[in-house]
Parts: structure tokens; C-alpha cells; sequence
């Protein structure tokens, strides 16, 4: 039993134990978030099957690595009941939501950001099933949105369960908030290392990472793509000719694809608020609202059909380069539309998803009419279609690493990275002022969450001595341990101190009289000689000026007083100067702006 115990000091030493913790917690959030996608995605396909096939005749197509769990239907295309079921499943959706979870309207992934900003990372326990049923009835009956941000919100939910259910602090309640969300898309668009980088990255705008999080979320992602796999099969979501980059001439058409997915991105991102807003100014009461975005769907599935739904069984025909140019690009152009609708009525559903259709689809018009003007390239239209895929994406939501990576991993094809990066980052420096995820921060410099550790980080590399200037300080007033409370309340009221060293014989420290005794003691003049500092002496708080800014805030704040004695050393105890809290504020802020300058 001994040498278990010595053995597993060794293995795991006493300051990892937390973090192994983390990691075993991070484990069971990925089995759970493994079984949820395994739920939801019965669920979508369930209603996909009984609304779409068997009520409205419609046959929308599917990915090659996602056949259909049930069916097939022989119901013929009924229109008129088409056009209506987006309306239906707006209005159950819409109803579930605003009476049980109002937080698990919208797409899903915004709301996983704002919990892990400005929520502690809490997410109530009802919003999965909440999320997972409304978007199943959403997109199964034909709303244009996608798995991605439901799977997000459902992952995020797991994870933020866990940590309340274990009690744990509230940056490791973030941190398997963060792990939830990755498992969850890791695991339904099978593509594991992809959904560990896509939490950590969709958080900021810029190029950042919540980096804490990332070895949790590789392991819960990787725990929740196996359970999943094994249900639903290891194949990728998108089968592919194999297409190969071999012609760096065919950067420059790429080049023209990337402009083209970077104002396509703007579009996405503009008419996707533009009528979210619109529909928040209307006077009606709030499930109806996507019922009205149910009925612009459905007239947009008389008319362009391809644009509803979750779109993967088109997106698997532009791969494969079938659809004529101009079915591409009006389908990408439409498509946009229809998310809007969808999702900016209150529909609930992800915008990944849409942007994975409309990205094809966009490439691989682009890739018909550029193979049309350079026939010496011998471009494939169906490459243009994979990269555009990734590209949109990048540029919309502003995580180019994850995006790459999903991409690669759901069509199962790693040799298109060079194009896809050109395209990628390309798109992403030209779309830096938009994102669908309105809730992004530009980075973790400017996250509430982080700011305590930031300037922890900046106060521990300034010195007490580099705020306060020594040598220009006026001196600082010392009392005997004899000082009278009148000498003693002159000073006080006289002086911008609030607290002053007590100084023995030979000049040294020896305590120091508390602001808050003397505040309490304003007024009470006939005590006269009767209270001397001695009697008031507090163990002196100080602080060497080569220590840094950070201990002195300690100091501060474990004293609770309103400066600290700055003295010699701490083997000489001579007073220098009394450090304030706003000459630590002050001080603190000159640093930066002068580093900010270099």
C-alpha cells in the first residue's frame, strides 16, 4: 500500500492532482456529450424523416457518410404542405423555448460564449434538452440551420453541469464549459481534433485561444468522437473525388475565390442581424415570431428547395461538382436568406452548418466559371467546393485554425490545406470587422475573465520603487510611541495619510496606527494624553521598494488599510514612504502607457 501511494506521488505529482482531476472530468463530459450527440442526431433524423419525407414528400439528399436512419419514403412532393411546415416547426420550437429555456433561442454557440464570459460559466440544466428538441423540430422541418451551435450549447451545458455538480471553482467550470462545447461538435461532425480547437478558438475574434482549455477539450472530444463513431460509423461526413493541389498557378484563381467568400461572409453576417433585428422590433408576442420566419422559408422551398433544411445533401453534389453555376451560386445566395429567417426569428438551430452549404456552394460556382475562363489550369470545381466550405466559414466567424482543420477532417481529404489556408486566411483578413457570433471578444487581453490574471502579471513586473520615485517623495510622517491622540488626530486631518509608522528609539519601525482607529476616535479630544500611539499600535504592513507591485496589493488588501510603509528592507526596518492604493493605480498606469509607447 506504501509503495502505491510513493508510486503514485511520483506518477502524479501534488501540484498536477488538479489538473489529472480536470482531465478525469473532461473525460466523463465527453462520454456525456458523446451521448447526446448520439440523442440529438436521432432526433434530427427522426424529424427529418416523419415532416420532410413522410408529410411534405420532400427528399432533401444526404452527405455520403451519413446515410439516413430511416426511410426511404415513397410520399410524393406535396407543396402546399411544404410551404407550411417550416411555419409548424417555428411555432413548436418557438413555444418550447419562450416557456422553458428563453437562453437556448438562436443558434446556440453565442450563448455557450456568453456564458463563459460573462456567466461563470453557468448554464441552467434544462437548456440541453431544451436546445437539442427545439432544434430537432426546427431543422427537421425544413428551417435552413445547422447542428453546430445546438450541439455547442447542449456540449457546454454537460460540461457546466459537471463542474456545478463536483463543486468546482468557477475558471474549471469555464474551462469543461469549453471542453462540453468541443466534444459536442468533435463528436457529430466527426472530426475530433477539429472541435477541440473550435472551443478554444471561437471565444475571440481575433486570432487567440482560451489555451487553458485546450488539453481538456482534446480528450473530452476525443472520449465523445469514439462514442459516437461507434454508433454512427467511422467514415467522414463528406466523401471526395481525392482531389490534390498540384499547380501553384492555381493560387491566383483561388485568390479571386477567397474576395468572393470574404463578401459573401460580410453578407452572411449583415442580412443575418439586419433581420434579427428586424424581427425584435415586431409587437407580437415572441413564439409567434418564427412562425413568420417559417413562412419565408417555405415560400423560399416552393422556389429554390435546395436552400432549406440543413442543405449537406447539396453540399455533397457541389464536392462532386453536379449542380449547373448558376444552381451553385443562387442556392449560396438564397441560403443566406433562409438562415436569416430561420434563426434570426428565434428559430432555434447553428449557423455552421448553413455556412458549410453556402461556402460550397459559393466555391463551386466560383470553380465552374473560373475552370471556364483558365482551361489550361485544369481546375476541379469540386475542389473550389471543399475550399470554399472552409473559406466561408473563416471569414464569418473568424476561426480560420479550427475551420481548416473541421473541413479537412469532414471531407477526409488533407491534401488541399495549402488552398485551403490561402483561401482561409485570406477571407479572414478582409472580414475582420464582422462575425455571426456577436458575443466574441476580440481576445483574452480584453476578457473580464482573464483581467485578474493579466494584471497580476503586469503588477508582479513592476517594482514598489519604479512607482513611487524615492528620491521625489516628500518625507513620510513618523510619530513616537509617546504622540498624544490631539498630535496624532492633527496629523490625520492634516496630512493625505490615513495611517502612519510608529518609530522606537533608533529610528526603526516598530507597528503603525491604524487609519480606521483614528476615523473611529475624530472628535473625541477630551482623551487628551489619557490614549498615546502605543496604546493604538497595529503590527506594522510594509513592503521593500524591490519588491513588486503585486505584493504590495496583497499586503494591501490582507491589511485592509489605505497605504502600506514602504521601509529599507526587511532587515532594516526604516520607514521611506507610504504607498497608497491610488499611487498603485496611478503608478500602475504610467508603467503601461509607457510600454505601450516603446
Amino acid at each position: 500500500m506504501k509503495g502505491f501511494e510513493r508510486l503514485s506521488r511520483i506518477l502524479v505529482p501534488a501540484e498536477l492532482k488538479d489538473f489529472w482531476r480536470l482531465l478525469g472530468l473532461a473525460s466523463l463530459v465527453g462520454v456525456l456529450a458523446g451521448l447526446g450527440a448520439i440523442a440529438f442526431y436521432l432526433m434530427l433524423d427522426g424529424a427529418r424523416y416523419l415532416f420532410l419525407e413522410k408529410l411534405a414528400g420532400y427528399h432533401p439528399g444526404h452527405p455520403v457518410g451519413e446515410p439516413p436512419l430511416f426511410g426511404p419514403s415513397a410520399v410524393e412532393l406535396r407543396s402546399g404542405v411544404l410551404f407550411l411546415l417550416p411555419a409548424l416547426g417555428g411555432l413548436i420550437s418557438g413555444l418550447i423555448v419562450y416557456y422553458f429555456a428563453p437562453e437556448a433561442e438562436g443558434h446556440g454557440t453565442d450563448a455557450a460564449i456568453d456564458a463563459f464570459h460573462n456567466r461563470a460559466g453557468r448554464i441552467r440544466g434544462r437548456v440541453p434538452l431544451v436546445k437539442a428538441l427545439a432544434s430537432a423540430l426546427t431543422m427537421g422541418t425544413g428551417g435552413s440551420a445547422g447542428r453546430e451551435g445546438p450541439i455547442a450549447q447542449i456540449g457546454a451545458g454537460l460540461g457546466s453541469q459537471v463542474a456545478q455538480w463536483f463543486g468546482l471553482k468557477p475558471a474549471e467550470r469555464r474551462i469543461l464549459l469549453v471542453a462540453g462545447m468541443s466534444a459536442g461538435v468533435g463528436a457529430i461532425f466527426r472530426a475530433p481534433l477539429a472541435g477541440a480547437l473550435f472551443g478554444a478558438e471561437v471565444l475571440y475574434c481575433k486570432l487567440d485561444l482560451e489555451y487553458e482549455a485546450i488539453v481538456p477539450s482534446v480528450v473530452s472530444s476525443i472520449v465523445a468522437y469514439a462514442i459516437f463513431a461507434v454508433k454512427f460509423g467511422w467514415e467522414p461526413l463528406f466523401a471526395n473525388p481525392g482531389f490534390i493541389f498540384k499547380n501553384p498557378l492555381e493560387l491566383a484563381p483561388y485568390l479571386a475565390l477567397a474576395l468572393l467568400l470574404a463578401a459573401g461572409a460580410v453578407a452572411y453576417v449583415r442580412v443575418f442581424y439586419a433581420v434579427r433585428d428586424f424581427f425584435r422590433g415586431l409587437r407580437i408576442p415572441r413564439p409567434l415570431k418564427p412562425v413568420l420566419g417559417g413562412l419565408g422559408v417555405g415560400a423560399i422551398a416552393l422556389v429554390l428547395p435546395q436552400a432549406i433544411g440543413t442543405g449537406y445533401g447539396f453540399c455533397q453534389k457541389a464536392i462532386y461538382g453536379e449542380p449547373a453555376a448558376w444552381l451553385l451560386l443562387a442556392v449560396g445566395a438564397v441560403k443566406i436568406l433562409a438562415t436569416s429567417l430561420t434563426i434570426g426569428s428565434g428559430g432555434s438551430g447553428g449557423v455552421f452548418g448553413p455556412a458549410v452549404v453556402i461556402g460550397a456552394s459559393l466555391g463551386g460556382g466560383a470553380g465552374k466559371l473560373l475552370a471556364g475562363l483558365f482551361p489550361a489550369l485544369d481546375l476541379q470545381p469540386g475542389a473550389f467546393a471543399l475550399v470554399g466550405m472552409a473559406g466561408f466559414f473563416s471569414a464569418a466567424a473568424n476561426t480560420p485554425l479550427s475551420t481548416i482543420i473541421m473541413v479537412s477532417e469532414m471531407t477526409g481529404n488533407y491534401h488541399l490545406l495549402v488552398p485551403s489556408m490561402w483561401v482561409c486566411f485570406l477571407a479572414w483578413l478582409l472580414t475582420q470587422k464582422y462575425s455571426i457570433y456577436e458575443k466574441q471578444i476580440p481576445s483574452r487581453l480584453q476578457s473580464v475573465v482573464h483581467l485578474p490574471e493579466l494584471m497580476e502579471a503586469a503588477l508582479e513586473k513592476i517594482s514598489v520603487a519604479e512607482v513611487l520615485e524615492l528620491e521625489k517623495r516628500p518625507p513620510v510622517p513618523q510619530v513616537r510611541p509617546s504622540a498624544g491622540l490631539k498630535e496624532l488626530i492633527e496629523l490625520f486631518e492634516n496630512t493625505p495619510y490615513s495611517c502612519f509608522p510608529v518609530v522606537g528609539d533608533d529610528g526603526l519601525v516598530v507597528g503603525q496606527v491604524s487609519g480606521h482607529e483614528l476615523r473611529r476616535l475624530v472628535g473625541r479630544e477630551e482623551l487628551g494624553q489619557l490614549v498615546v500611539a502605543a496604546d493604538l499600535l497595529h503590527p506594522l504592513v510594509a513592503v521593500a521598494p524591490q519588491e513588486s507591485l503585486l505584493e504590495a496589493v496583497r499586503r494591501l488588501e490582507k491589511s485592509g488599510e489605505e497605504e502600506i510603509v514602504v521601509i529599507e528592507s526587511a532587515h532594516h526596518q526604516k520607514a521611506l514612504a507610504l504607498l497608497s492604493r491610488s499611487d498603485v493605480i496611478s503608478g500602475y498606469t504610467r508603467k503601461m502607457a509607457e510600454k505601450a509607447e516603446r
